[in-house]
């Protein structure tokens, strides 16, 4: 069974006895706490620690509660924390302006360990709730829709090895999506695509894509022979620019067609990052620099053609990998991927290296959904 982690709480205050005795009941109940000083340290640590719930004071030096939480809500991803105001006052005007800047509530530092903890715990059995909700939704949208957003199996295809690593963020099905079709007993197009805008909408369009891409998809390679990615792109993206209902949603896009024949993928991308083509000597990046879908009605997609050898390894991955981030705030990055895939010796499964070295990095936080699909020339 699957260790469950500890909620994580940052506490921000600059009263040592105040954080101590804090500290103490958080984590004589369970949670796991960290301390910062003042909103200037809180923010840094909000960076790298990643809690799931924040408590701070108002009335601190150099930067004060108010000014910290300012400061999370410049940040999409920060924002999101749920975040509670620790204070000595009750004044009306003082609550009425900590819940104009988006907070989940209030705690009177003369307030009783059990209030406190009632407090904290209430609020994250809240958002538990709501992603409990959220899964099932939409695992029923998937299931009612005859869709997967991430296939269950690998597809087997004569002369590659394609499989995938897909991470949900915190388990929830997130905004990425994977797909795998088989043209005929020659061609196979490989689809990897990240709806952005990681609200709770977010996944509904993940899963409609992931259904809508392959429709698409199929229907451009019926009225052709000629396999190319960016006509596919270019069709999916008029459809999407003149829907007004997803005018602003943001989805990369990475479409790969294999041909087991001649040895070659045809690759072209939406907004995605590069496509890393790895070989016994280097690591190759190829960037489409084609529009995201919806963005404009010509996408301006092109399309790269690499010829392969065998050993040779493709990797398409969504910025969960690249924007990962470690316990100091530092990024992963697109060079630190590329030199990731320079160390891994041939005769080493490169995708579970990949998974070791980003739990080892991240130590098991993860920020955003994590996808990598992995074609291995045999």
């Amino acid at each position: 069974m699957a260790e469950i982690k500890a909620n994580k709480i940052l506490l921000v205050e600059d009263e040592f006895n105040i954080a101590k005795l804090f500290v103490y009941n958080l984590t004589k109940a369970g949670y796991e706490c960290e301390v910062a000083s003042n909103g200037r340290e809180g923010y840094e640590k909000t960076i790298s620690y990643r809690p799931d719930l924040i408590i701070s004071d108002v009335m601190m030096p150099e930067v004060d509660g108010y000014e910290f939480r300012k400061m999370l809500l410049q940040n999409d991803e920060l924002k999101k924390i749920p975040f509670v105001f620790l204070t000595a006052k009750g004044e009306e005007d003082d609550i009425l302006q900590g819940y104009d800047l988006e907070i989940e509530d209030y705690i009177l530092k003369t307030s009783s360990p059990k209030i406190v903890l009632a407090k904290v715990s209430a609020i994250l059995k809240t958002l538990e709730k709501e992603r409990s909700k959220v899964v099932d939704e939409v695992s029923k949208a998937a299931d009612s829709m005859g869709v997967k957003v991430v296939p269950e199996e690998f597809p087997v295809f004569e002369g590659f090895e394609i499989k995938h690593w897909h991470q949900p963020h915190k388990n929830v099905p997130g905004g990425d999506f994977i797909d795998y079709i088989k043209i005929d007993n020659d061609n196979i197009v490989v689809v990897l695509g990240d709806t952005m805008g990681k609200r709770w909408g977010a996944w509904y369009f993940a899963v409609a894509y992931a259904g809508y891409v392959r429709s698409a998809t199929r229907f451009v390679l019926e009225a052709t022979k000629d396999y190319k990615p960016s006509i596919i792109l270019q069709k999916v993206n008029e459809s999407v620019f003149k829907d007004e209902r997803i005018s602003d949603v943001f989805i990369t896009l990475s479409i790969v067609i294999i041909n087991k024949t001649d040895k070659t993928a045809r690759y072209s991308g939406a907004g995605d990052l590069p496509l890393f083509l790895k070989t016994e000597k280097e690591v190759t990046p190829f960037l489409s620099n084609g529009l995201l879908l919806g963005f404009s009605e010509s996408g301006e997609y092109q399309d790269h053609e690499l010829k392969l050898e065998s050993g040779n390894e493709i990797f398409l991955v969504t910025d969960g990998i690249t924007e990962a981030r470690n316990s100091n705030g530092e990024m992963f990055r697109e060079e630190g991927f590329i030199d990731f895939l320079k160390s891994v010796p041939s005769n080493i499964d490169t995708l579970e290296a990949l998974k070791l070295k980003m739990e080892e990095f991240t130590a098991g936080n993860y920020d955003d959904d994590v996808s990598v699909i992995n074609i291995k020339v045999l």
